[in-house]
């Protein structure tokens, strides 16, 4: 039986959408649309790395602020040759090895001048103690100095200075560690805390308003040149301790005492709440506790030597207050008697504000006065000029060397993480940040205080060009994890096209030998047929 060309399926070369020349167009429209497409691709997925100064930021290294501190000599006493004691003095600083490195001061020592810009120190005959007027130091000269080139005084003069000019000869000194890290703004947080005021045993309510007015406010008008504060207060009923306070006997009856370990564990930051808002400024807490009935009176024990080798408790100190270093200051409040609360009147907590105003001063590093020198008109905020500047002078510095290890920080990391992005916000705020260093270097010979707000500004900015989110958001994110991503993408969508191009090649080249052959046969037969 014959089938018909009708019913006969037709052959798929002879298909129009099957023939060669369409399946190479559609295989060649894949590929061109993956090389337009590669551009578009490259741009979206690229990271964008500016380049950043670095010549300029490790230029920065070993450079440190340098304050020229001008200080004039005189005397009412015509038998002091001033000249001569000048250049003796002049000598012992120069040869101080604690001045001379790290301090970041130049002190020059000159005889007879009396203008507003520097340093006083006026040499009087007496035996009264040192004192502080404004910027001038007033010596006295005991009756029976003669020599006017007198080493003795000469040393006395030159210790006077390096001890009210630089009282920290290092930013890490033991000092330096309680006091907080500088910032623009802190948040100041006063707390009335209950251990329970459900024992009877508690002060509920007092007047923190006239408190904080009559002995914290001053301290931050004289500071508002380095920092703006806010203060917030609060009362609290329920503020456990974490820990079993020792049982102690003191003056014939039972107390309670707190070792040194006790203190360092003494907030309980799972059940206490300390900070009633929301902010990013630091905050530096100064809190009032009150024991409970149970754990009163309450006191700080001293750290024995003798007693803690027999495992026993030292006696209780004289202070009920202490420093959390960089955190804030605690003061232990025990009424006077047991089973009754109290509002307290702003007459009961001046002994309390007055050590939170003790506390401030430490925690923001105003340096403190040798106890032999008594200043004059010193004020309610308790802060010589003398001081200011050398805070003045150390939150510079301190500034200066955040922001130098802060853009150092952030040169090293960009050039060791090759796929971390840099954008042009991380860059203009690194080059924004060492302009603001180099202001800082270049200010202090005339203003130390616009020299801290260059110093601030730079370290600000460092941080957050180190800290940008630009930066994080691939820190952890290898090539590794981009191939991982790629691969099972790019491998489906490749291996057809690549299979179909293999395919289309072996079967043109097949096509060409047949159609090579074809002629050649034809050539062949052509003269036999003749």
């Amino acid at each position: 039986m014959e089938i018909s060309d009708s019913s006969r399926p037709p052959d798929p070369a002879q298909l129009a959408f099957e023939s060669g020349r369409t399946r190479r167009l559609i295989i060649a429209s894949y590929w061109i649309t993956i090389l337009l497409a590669l551009p578009l691709w490259w741009t979206t997925t690229s990271i964008e790395r500016k380049s950043l100064p670095a010549a300029r930021v490790f230029a920065q290294q070993h450079r440190e602020l340098i304050f020229p501190i001008h200080v004039h000599l005189n005397s009412s006493d015509s038998s002091i040759h001033t000249a001569t004691l000048a250049q003796e003095v002049q000598n012992y600083l120069d040869t101080n090895a604690e001045l001379q490195h790290g301090s970041g001061l130049h002190i020059t020592i000159s005889p007879n001048e009396t203008t507003s810009d520097g340093y006083q120190v006026l040499l009087e005959r007496g035996e009264q103690e040192p004192m502080l007027e404004k910027r001038s130091l007033h010596l006295a000269v005991h009756p029976e100095v003669h020599d006017s080139s007198s080493q003795m005084l000469a040393m006395e003069v030159a210790d006077t200075l390096a001890t009210l000019i630089s009282p920290y000869t290092t930013l890490r000194s033991p000092h330096a560690e309680r006091v907080v890290s500088y910032a623009p703004r802190y948040r100041l947080a006063f707390t009335l805390l209950n251990e329970d005021a459900a024992s009877d045993n508690a002060a509920l309510s007092w007047d923190v308003r006239e408190s904080l007015s009559r002995h914290i406010q001053p301290v931050l008008d004289r500071l508002s040149m380095l920092h703006n504060f806010t203060i917030e207060s609060q009362v609290q009923f329920h503020a456990p301790l974490a820990f079993q306070p020792r049982t102690i006997h003191h003056n014939g009856q039972i107390a309670y005492g707190l070792t040194q370990e006790d203190l360092t564990v003494f907030i309980n930051s799972a059940e206490w709440t300390l900070s009633s808002s929301v902010s990013n400024d630091p905050v530096l807490h100064f809190i009032m506790f009150v024991p409970s009935s149970r754990h009163s009176p309450l006191y700080i024990l001293g750290d024995n030597a003798v007693a803690s080798s027999l495992h026993l408790v030292g006696s209780p100190l004289s202070s009920n207050a202490f420093i959390l270093p960089q955190w804030g200051g605690i003061v232990l409040f025990n009424p006077p008697s047991t089973n009754t609360t109290l509002h307290l009147p702003a007459s009961a907590l001046n002994a309390i504000f007055a050590t939170f105003h003790r506390q401030l001063k430490i925690l923001l590093g105003v340096p403190a006065l040798p106890a032999y020198m008594r200043p004059r008109f010193l004020g309610s905020a308790g802060i010589t000029d003398w001081q200011l500047d050398t805070l003045t002078r150390r939150r510079a510095a301190e500034n200066a060397i955040v922001a130098q290890g802060t853009l150092e920080s952030t040169v090293r990391l960009v050039s060791q993480i090759g796929n971390m992005p840099v954008g042009q916000d991380v860059k203009g705020d690194v080059q924004e940040a060492l302009t603001a260093l180099e202001k800082a270097h270049e200010i202090t010979s005339s203003s130390s205080a616009s020299s801290l707000q260059f110093a601030g500004k730079a370290s600000a900015l460092a941080s957050r060009a180190f800290f940008n989110p630009g930066m994080l958001a691939l820190l952890y994110f290898p090539a590794e994890h981009k191939f991982a991503v790629y691969t099972p993408l790019f491998a489906s969508i490749a291996a057809p096209l690549v299979a179909a191009v293999i395919r289309e090649l072996l079967t043109w080249r097949k096509a060409r030998r047949l159609s090579i052959k074809e002629k050649t046969g034809a050539n062949v037969e052509r003269p036999k047929a003749e």
